[in-house]
């Protein structure tokens, strides 16, 4: 009996583990008896037999998920985080203006799944937003800036429905409730022309006052987008690029482009909402992360001067 119960001790209260980081992904659907099999065979139980009577004593639902383990545990221990689903999260950090082959680059990056089968999805799960854009040709600019967490237990659609899921909840909060095509359409161009909020409403009343007078936008990053949809993005805006016949091209057509063209956060979202009251139709980067407005082609001519002057003294 003495022996037995030393047994018993050395079994269930002597921890075991590693002494540095290890993962364990417990997959959705497995048996104890599967998952007593695979914590022996990762060596953090001495008996995948004696885990499956401490189940029976303790009845409970073991969860799936990803685990991480950094210290000796004994048997007790490891079954009350499984039980408990002291799950491990990934952090992502999703920047305002991303667009969703940045995203995707940026959840490969966190150990959650490749990114082509992410933009697969992004690409056809239209049905996420078809109650606010049923014309969206992606989930492009409806996938809220934010810092998730999410594990490896998620798959991309878990994903995308919680990025629309914030959006939501986002235009909730501010008040859009309609023409969200047009609006987060302008809000993305906003966000990739200027990193500062307070200028955003002053862009969005250059492109506004664009429109209402007919004139081509104008817009680099659009351009760059449709290069980016294309396959042939090379990093800068080459004379082709600014050529092309893309739906994309807001040098040769007029109008906005066919969709947003990154995800707007919410000054940019505001901006597009309440543009600011102005006669600006022209903008050009001051070299110190703003911008100089016009509101004749000879102003921004100048500006266009300054700017390169500018440039080429940094």
């Amino acid at each position: 009996m003495l022996l037995l119960a030393a047994h018993v001790a050395y079994v269930f209260f002597r921890p075991i583990g590693p002494a540095q980081q290890k993962f364990i992904l417990l997959r959705p659907g497995s048996s104890a008896r599967h998952i007593a099999r695979q914590l022996k065979d990762e060596g953090l139980i001495r008996s995948a037999p004696a885990f499956l009577v401490l189940h029976w004593l303790e009845p409970a639902q073991l969860k799936a998920g990803e685990y991480l383990f950094d210290h000796p545990a004994n048997m007790l221990e490891v079954y009350g985080r499984l039980a408990r689903g002291d799950i491990y999260t990934h952090t992502v950090v999703i920047p305002e203006g991303y667009n969703i082959w940045e995203i995707a680059a940026a959840l490969e990056a966190a150990g959650l799944g490749p990114q082509q089968e992410f933009l697969e999805l992004a690409q056809s799960q239209t049905s996420l937003i078809a109650d606010l854009d049923p014309a969206a040709a992606s989930l492009e600019g409806y996938l809220f800036p934010d810092t998730y967490q999410f594990t490896r237990t998620q798959g991309p659609r878990d994903m995308l429905a919680a990025m629309v899921h914030r959006f939501r909840r986002e235009i909730h909060d501010i008040g859009l409730n309609g023409d969200f095509h047009r609006i987060v359409t302008m809000a993305s161009i906003v966000e990739k022309e200027t990193a500062a909020p307070e200028e955003r409403p002053l862009v969005a009343s250059v492109y506004y006052n664009r429109l209402k007078k007919n004139v081509a936008l104008g817009a680099d990053p659009t351009v760059v987008y449709g290069a980016m949809l294309a396959g042939h993005y090379r990093g800068t805006i080459f004379q082709s690029d600014l050529a092309s016949d893309s739906a994309y091209n807001t040098y040769k057509r007029r109008g906005l482009p066919p969709g947003p063209i990154a995800n707007p956060g919410r000054s940019s979202l505001l901006a597009a909402m309440h543009p600011a009251e102005s006669d600006y139709l022209y903008f050009v980067s001051d070299n110190n992360g703003h911008h100089r407005f016009a509101r004749t082609s000879a102003e921004h001519e100048r500006n266009v001067a300054a700017y390169r002057k500018a440039a080429a003294a940094h």
